[in-house]
């Protein structure tokens, strides 16, 4: 597994890739595998709970995820702070994900993106979906999903269109949320 650097808005190259439509993938072999062991290391690395292929410069339809819903860890001990211990990593795989059915009512959640540091803001987006993609073995899988799982299953879907969380945002948010990070990327350097 290789750690990937992450693309971020601030850097016009980067936003150039990250606003690209991605491309199916044909077929989930040892490649593609590869691809989201890569994903999964650098998403955990970030911390983030999502990544699309694209926020590394992979232009193909794959998602790794881990809302952090695993069992709980029973090696490990609650950090300092914290009231529970660690929960065991519990990774999902998707490629070539879409939504099938996407219900009425909306879910706001305050939303976050490893391709835009250290911003936040609230996205409402449908509460639950029907879903359909490959796994991580290449079987085709649908189900019902909700709450956080819905919520990341949709905005790492928006990344594979071309789609950031802030372009569901006002234009006058949108243009704050770049600022904040174009200053942080500035200030960092």
């Amino acid at each position: 597994m290789t750690m990937r650097r992450i693309l971020t808005v601030d850097n016009a190259a980067d936003l150039a890739v990250l606003k690209q439509v991605s491309k199916p993938v044909e077929t989930v072999d040892d490649g593609v595998r590869a691809l989201m062991d890569d994903m999964l290391e650098t998403m955990y690395a970030a911390p983030g709970i999502g990544l699309a292929a694209v926020q590394i410069g992979e232009l193909t339809r794959v998602v790794v995820m881990d809302l952090g819903d695993g069992a709980p860890d029973p090696e490990a001990e609650a950090k300092e702070g914290e009231d529970e211990p660690a929960r065991v990593p519990n990774p999902r795989f998707f490629v070539n994900p879409e939504v099938l059915w996407a219900s009425e009512e909306t879910l706001p959640y305050e939303e976050g993106c490893l391709s835009i540091p250290e911003y936040f803001d609230s996205v409402e987006r449908p509460a639950r979906a029907r879903v359909r993609y490959l796994d991580r073995e290449g079987r085709m899988v649908e189900e019902e999903i909700d709450g956080l799982y819905a919520v990341c299953f949709q905005h790492e879907l928006d990344h594979l269109n071309g789609v950031l969380f802030i372009d569901h945002l006002s234009r006058l948010k949108r243009d704050r949320a770049m600022a904040k990070v174009k200053k942080a990327a500035r200030m960092a350097a």
